[in-house]
């Protein structure tokens, strides 16, 4: 990971390292709205996921492999075993399968885009997929709860056993259910790949706010760079959580997948000051990574 710098404005006004573990992965919603990005929305709420990974995989959908080995690190640092991930923007558990698996995504393009699994009917499809991913256990796998408003995508996800408890709520809207508290508590690390934008400092704040003024878990999060986080790192400070950003590098999401969409996205670039060249102006999104933690006592 190369050097983070410490957000500007935080609360806590310093760059110490940080401390206190637990992950969590998010939830999938659709297109933000007006903001030009293509909208999968018909993919993301399917019984199985073969859809989601044919169309995501021919535009080179890659930042949960990218984020893949930033996560690991993070994990690995923590002193608890199993750690507790949860996921916000979930979908089919696609971080949770990297997590959780000795796999890639290129694993899992290659195996949804076989055309044999045509053949088969969603229930056979999640039997298959429950024995795919079982033999594929890492040996220190963490624990990976799901957030996401899709329905079948958290159902899936949860059957075939990459998820170990998964939720269907709306934190932009409501306060989490007394059972979503319940696991939130239990959370080393909160990951999000790609859905700032989907969702806002009012779902990060109302994750927080369960823990009161007890220990808070880190907050790993990757952000396409037309999203600011700002809000979002302001709300993490206000919770006692140091927001600092990777210099010197970007991760590459997927390709664009129509030239109103790279339009769209070069135009909000511009107006945010951001140069775009080498990046988005080749074709592909590319995210920001920044990683929020409990300020060092002392």
């Amino acid at each position: 990971m190369a050097p983070l710098r410490c957000w500007p404005g935080c609360a806590a006004g310093r760059c110490d390292c940080v401390e206190g573990r637990v992950i969590t992965t998010v939830m999938t919603m659709e297109s933000a709205v007006g903001d030009g990005k293509a909208t999968f929305g018909h993919i993301y709420d399917q019984a199985d996921p073969r859809a989601y990974y044919r169309a995501l995989g021919a535009l080179d959908y890659e930042i949960p492999q990218q984020a893949y080995p930033i996560f690991a690190e993070l994990l690995d640092g923590l002193d608890c075993s199993p750690a507790t991930v949860l996921d916000v923007c979930c979908s089919y558990g696609v971080n949770a399968a990297l997590m959780r698996c000795e796999l890639g995504i290129d694993d899992l393009f290659r195996r949804y885009e076989d055309d044999a699994l045509d053949q088969l009917g969603p229930a056979e499809l999640i039997e298959s997929d429950r024995q795919f991913y079982a033999g594929r256990q890492r040996a220190q796998a963490p624990r990976v709860l799901g957030l996401d408003l899709a329905a079948n995508a958290i159902g899936y996800a949860r059957e075939v056993g990459l998820l170990d408890n998964g939720w269907v709520e709306n934190l932009e809207a409501e306060d989490p259910s007394p059972e979503l508290v319940a696991a939130i508590r239990e959370v080393d690390l909160i990951t999000i790949t790609g859905g700032v934008g989907y969702v806002s400092e009012r779902t990060f704040n109302r994750l927080l706010s369960v823990f009161g003024d007890g220990p808070k878990p880190m907050v790993a999060a990757f952000v396409l760079r037309r999203y600011p986080y700002a809000r979002i790192a302001q709300v993490l400070a206000e919770h006692g959580l140091v927001t600092k950003q990777e210099l010197g590098r970007t991760y590459p999401q997927r390709r664009f997948a129509t030239q109103q969409e790279q339009d769209a996205v070069l135009g909000a670039l511009d107006a945010l000051g951001i140069d775009a060249a080498g990046k988005e102006a080749d074709g592909r999104y590319h995210a920001d990574f920044f990683l929020s933690a409990p300020a060092r006592r002392g």
